[in-house]
């Protein structure tokens, strides 16, 4: 695999002339890459140390506006700038761009230089700190659902997002005759990102017509954020590259199946998987079973950040293998917390709440946080749930709007303590500002069926 670039090995492609471009990015609130493509002979001369940014691209939403309400952040104090320093640890070619490498940057207040409490990639460091206090590492995997459609983005969008067409016509799960017909695209999607340093395991056909997925192995916790958020990318701009379009969006179609984004996580002590126990009857340490009763407790309270939008919550119905319940099972997919690899060396603890549109810095912390908890509070895991968990009328709910789980975000107190109030605060203000963009407007639904026979 090629993997990344050291600063000297960028530096020498740069005088060859094999790379002229170099993108400087950062992670914004939504999980998207935010930056400056620089000429290579300027990074590599000065800008290899910080460059700037206005510090609205923490206070915007997906459309780029400037909603109020944000102490970090507003007209009135002028949106001033923040520091980007690249983090060369990251810094790695990108293959399916000519001549051209990527590096992530951690984002600094521009007076003191120290990192921004409520950017993405500070909230998971935070949360990763906290962790090795303890003695731990995180190891986690991302799994991204997404769909391909038969037109490109550019002539959906000139169309009023209308007559969505996906590129294949019917369910394609596990499906290689069908699959064939889009390598086109998922080839280059697997053999760029790895040729990029991205461990990409595989691609396959999910559970609707013309949706796929996208696993990468297991890695630590920031390298996971990190490879997850790069991989969403890429797929969006090779997917354009070849004339089509590709939505992470979870639920485009009332009728057809959402995209997830399932986390799986487990803690490892020197080198050695801390969640495995052989003695125990489904090899799970008492450590695991801490970790897991926090995850689940604290579920409601940070749902927020495994389902930001409106959208999100359209996913969450029964019979349709995204969850409704905040419990765990044995390898059930009915349940919001799934136990893999039982009995085995890899043992863990899936989490399928999430949608194809969080940001994985904020879910991976939140959920970290929450299983940090469980294990300084010696919390008890409750037995596993069997059967059909969607109709389990014990089990606990899942927020099932962005208002719901708005209100447990703003009113936790566990989040308050781990995050800090500022970050619970901004959060806050965002799924909010979600709320009074969505409520202003008016939908197709309302339109069909009200305006004769209202």
């Amino acid at each position: 695999m090629a993997g990344t670039l050291s600063f000297e090995d960028l530096k020498s492609q740069v005088a060859s002339g094999v790379i002229d471009t170099v993108l400087v990015c950062a992670v914004d609130m939504q999980g998207r890459l935010m930056g400056k493509r620089f000429h290579a002979a300027n990074f590599i001369e000065t800008s290899y140390e910080e460059t700037h940014c206005c510090n609205y691209l923490l206070a915007t939403d997906l459309e780029m506006a400037t909603p109020s309400g944000y102490a970090s952040a507003s007209w009135q104090a002028g949106y001033g700038d923040y520091v980007l320093q690249p983090d060369l640890s990251t810094l790695r070619p990108v293959p399916w761009l000519a001549g051209t490498a990527m590096v992530l940057c951690d984002i600094l207040d521009h007076h003191h230089h120290q990192p921004v409490p409520h950017s993405p990639r500070a909230i998971l460091k935070k949360q990763i700190a906290r962790l090795a206090e303890l003695g731990f590492d995180a190891m986690m995997a991302t799994e991204l659902e997404f769909f391909l459609f038969e037109k490109s983005l550019d002539e959906i969008r000139k169309g009023g997002f209308r007559d969505l067409t996906p590129i294949s016509g019917y369910n394609q799960d596990y499906h290689i005759f069908q699959t064939t017909k889009e390598e086109m695209i998922m080839r280059p999607v697997r053999n760029h990102l790895y040729a990029a340093g991205i461990p990409i395991e595989n691609s396959k056909g999910e559970a609707e017509a013309g949706q796929e997925e996208l696993n990468i192995r297991y890695s630590p916790a920031l390298d996971c954020a990190d490879f997850h958020t790069i991989a969403k990318n890429a797929v969006k701009e090779i997917a354009w590259q070849h004339g089509h379009a590709a939505s992470f969006l979870p639920k485009w179609h009332a009728d057809r199946v959402g995209s997830s984004s399932h986390v799986h996580q487990s803690l490892w002590q020197d080198g050695t998987p801390a969640f495995v126990d052989k003695a125990d009857d489904l090899g799970m340490s008492e450590l695991m079973k801490h970790y897991m009763a926090g995850l689940i407790a604290y579920a409601p309270d940070y749902t927020y950040f495994l389902a930001p939008y409106v959208n999100s919550y359209k996913r969450f119905a029964k019979g349709s293998f995204a969850p409704t319940k905040t419990v765990w099972s044995v390898d059930n997919r009915t349940a919001g917390f799934r136990l893999c690899g039982a009995g085995t060396k890899g043992v863990r603890v899936e989490c399928r709440i999430g949608g194809s549109d969080l940001n994985p810095y904020l879910a991976q912390a939140v959920m970290l946080a929450a299983g940090i908890k469980g294990i300084e509070d010696n919390m008890v895991l409750g037995a596993p749930t069997t059967g059909d968990v969607y109709e389990d009328s014990k089990a606990g709910d899942i927020p099932q709007s962005l208002m719901a789980a708005t209100g447990t975000l703003r009113n936790s107190a566990f989040l308050r303590e781990v995050l800090g109030d500022d970050v619970v605060d901004h959060y806050t203000r965002a799924a909010e500002w979600e709320q009074e963009e969505f409520d202003r407007a008016v939908t197709d639904w309302e339109i069909a069926r009200g305006f004769e026979r209202a």
